[in-house]
């Protein structure tokens, strides 16, 4: 059987992405009520979870969703390993594939995770490169889930910076889980026009504006993201650019009355967000935190076994 690989949303197929959000679903469920069939899953099985980049959710989540499967994980950061500068990717590839079951890797180049991909005989996930992050996506579904049935029909916004990661993967899942998505965000910071064009071709509806109060109005869900990311040098002009795209009580009001927020965390409150937001009764971004764990369960067991 070939090996189950989770790179991207945008890779898979629509009834693929449904049964493992299922699952996510029903794990949750399952925990709560006590039911431990899934710990089955991963028994005598080691998760190798690379980071480049700091991590608290990605870092923690995986971990402890791998160990109620049953598994154990191994965390190796860049002072641990030889990983893109003392031993090329492939050779670590090769390498961690005769000594664990899977590797999750963090990583700046979305390169390094193809490549990584390519030469391992274990699966690989992406646990966030600087083109995309479907396992952040794939918590944020569930969350929407949870709280409208399912977010096929309903209306996603993004506000802010959209031409990063988070924003892509947004752009994926629009395509593969049917719904609506709108971008306030500036010119110069919108997702590219090759990933915006594929989503499109592949059937979704992506509406795109430099007002964020235009994107927001009647939404479901508003999600944003850090203005200012690891890597980036040029802040005083992100914050300049982005100072009208902040989400605060104003335009939440634009939004549906039952409207949600969202962030992927850690938020630089007073930025991109206000505390009133964020702390206020639509704010779910501490169950969009936990439903990280609960996804990446589901991801780590279609990696490792049939469903």
């Amino acid at each position: 059987m070939a090996i189950r690989h989770f790179l991207d949303i945008d890779g898979f197929d629509k009834r693929v992405l449904t049964e493992i959000m299922s699952r996510a679903h029903v794990m949750k469920r399952d925990l709560r009520d006590g039911n431990t069939h899934y710990g089955r899953v991963a028994n005598g099985k080691t998760l190798a979870m690379l980071f480049e980049k700091q991590s608290t959710r990605t870092r923690v989540s995986f971990d402890v969703a791998m160990r109620k499967l049953g598994g154990d994980a191994i965390a190796l950061n860049s002072t641990d390993m030889h990983f893109g500068h003392r031993e090329s990717t492939a050779d670590t590839a090769r390498v961690l594939s005769r000594y664990v079951d899977i590797i999750m890797l963090r990583t700046k180049s979305h390169e390094s995770l193809l490549e990584l991909a390519n030469f391992a005989t274990v699966p690989v996930i992406n646990g966030l490169t600087d083109r995309s992050h479907p396992c952040q996506i794939f918590a944020d579904v569930m969350t929407v889930e949870e709280k409208f049935g399912v977010i096929a029909g309903r209306t996603v916004t993004w506000v802010g910076d959209a031409s990063n990661n988070v924003a892509t993967s947004w752009v994926h899942a629009a395509a593969r889980f049917d719904f609506t998505l709108r971008i306030g965000a500036p010119n110069s910071l919108q997702p590219s026009n090759e990933v915006v064009q594929w989503a499109k071709n592949e059937g979704a509806t992506i509406l795109i504006s430099e007002d964020p109060r235009e994107a927001v109005e009647g939404s479901d869900c508003i999600v944003t993201d850090v203005w200012v990311s690891m890597g980036h040098n040029d802040v005083e002009r992100r914050i300049e650019l982005l100072k009208d795209y902040q989400v605060n009580e104003s335009l939440m009001k634009l939004a549906s009355p039952e409207a949600i927020f969202m962030h992927c965390l850690p938020a630089d409150r007073g930025r991109e967000v206000t505390d009133e937001v964020i702390d206020g009764p639509q704010s779910v971004v501490f169950d969009e935190a936990e439903n990280r764990a609960h996804a990446q369960r589901a991801i780590l067991a279609w990696c490792l076994e049939d469903i």
